[in-house]
């Protein structure tokens, strides 16, 4: 007579464990080890893919958003109705004051032709204040001091300057069509700026505010201001305290708001991550099921022989629980370090470089969220545990006599 399994006198977890473990990792006859180690390097790639994906999509979208709010800020203030906007300090020192703001600007923009030599180009000038930064410099050292500091100074894009065959120190002409007459000023080149974004470098240079200013009848007309926030993500809140404090006439905007074509496409790559993902899990939960299948087929004289012996079917699934777990979280590791590696190796090398053309930014950007991880790890675990249960139904349908008669 076959004696039962004594569980008081041996701890069902503990001999679960053993059993587990020696069907995953001890070398026999049958192919469960190799089974086992697949469904791991599987599930590895899928983790790993899965946080690269993530982190190259952040990146992307923070420094693609950031480049839109260097150039402009959080918010502008801009007139309505055909109404003339005109320098206030009392509107600067007023919005200054707000704790979540950062900075407040004002600036005019105007078009212009620029001309050197006997190249011309039409383009829009941005008169900013002087000494303020002025974002992407184009210099190596990735130190930003490019700034104007008189009225004889314009600093222009890299692709601007390539047009008209200038360079740092050459003195161009801009001329301004105002009321009907052609005004010239003669500016020497102080720098140049890149920012990758195409409707920007091509469009744009800087000159001081004063410059604009000069032009016009009223030497105080902007046309608004820009406004910098310590953080950005309370946009909607701070529009609406900014908007209090705006003159007459006048309305605070997001600048997702002026430039919903760049921020729509910001917006399509979370779809494109979250498709992406679904479709890793799933494929991850498809190997994990079928692993588990071709285990329990593998093993089904081992299932009769414990059930026999007097085994549950309670303590048979703890041996697959056991199992899925060695998969799930020596998966999960191999993967959160593959991850992790190569999306550090891309942040501090930049190994991988893209067509600027196309995406606005040179190298693969990375940006990891911690938070990202943890929900990665913990939503695979649970997804690995839930989708456990549908082939462990199987087990009970297994019958004893039927397994040992046919070994």
């Amino acid at each position: 007579m076959i004696n039962k399994l004594d569980l008081k006198k041996n701890n069902p977890l503990n001999t679960a464990f053993e059993i587990a473990k020696r069907m995953s990792f001890q070398k026999s006859k049958s192919n469960t080890s190799f089974i086992v180690k697949l469904s791991i390097a599987a599930t590895s790639i899928s983790i790993a893919a899965i946080i690269l994906t993530f982190s190259i999509v952040n990146g992307f979208q923070e420094q693609i958003a950031q480049k839109v709010y260097n150039f402009w800020g959080d918010i502008r203030i801009n007139a309505i109705n055909g109404n003339v906007l005109n320098e206030s300090q009392a509107v600067v020192q007023s919005i200054a004051r707000l704790p979540e703001v950062k900075t407040i600007e004002p600036y005019a923009t105007q078009t212009a032709v620029i001309a050197f030599s006997t190249e011309m180009e039409g383009i829009i000038v941005k008169g900013v204040q002087e000494k303020e930064l002025i974002p992407f410099n184009s210099s190596k050292d990735n130190v930003n001091t490019l700034k104007i500091e008189s009225n004889k100074e314009i600093i222009l894009s890299e692709e601007i300057a390539n047009k008209i065959n200038a360079s740092i120190g050459s003195l161009i002409r801009l001329n301004f069509l105002q009321n009907g007459t052609v005004q010239e000023r003669k500016l020497i080149v102080k720098g140049l700026y890149h920012s990758g974004i195409e409707e920007y470098d091509a469009q744009f240079v800087y000159i001081n505010l004063k410059v604009l200013q000069q032009m016009t009848p009223d030497q105080t007309a902007i046309s608004g201001y820009s406004i910098h926030l310590k953080n950005s993500g309370n946009t909607d809140l701070m529009v609406k305290k900014i908007q209090t404090l705006c003159p007459v006439n006048t309305v605070a905007t997001p600048i997702e708001e002026d430039y919903p074509q760049i921020f729509d496409w910001i917006g399509v790559q979370t779809v494109n991550r979250n498709v992406a993902v679904t479709i890793m899990l799933i494929i991850a939960v498809v190997n994990l099921l079928t692993c588990l299948f071709i285990l329990i087929l593998e093993r089904v004289h081992m299932i009769g022989t414990l059930s026999a012996m007097g085994a549950n079917e309670h303590f048979i699934r703890k041996v697959f629980l056991y199992q899925v777990s060695f998969i799930s979280w020596m998966g999960i590791s191999i993967g959160l370090i593959i991850g992790i590696g190569l999306s550090l190796l891309q942040y501090y090398t930049g190994f991988i470089q893209l067509d600027e053309s196309a995406y606005f930014i040179k190298t693969l950007p990375i940006k990891i969220v911690p938070l990202q991880i943890l929900l990665i790890v913990m939503g695979t675990a649970l997804v690995s545990y839930i989708s456990f249960i549908i082939p462990t139904i199987w087990i009970n349908k297994i019958s004893p006599a039927k397994t040992i008669q046919f070994d």
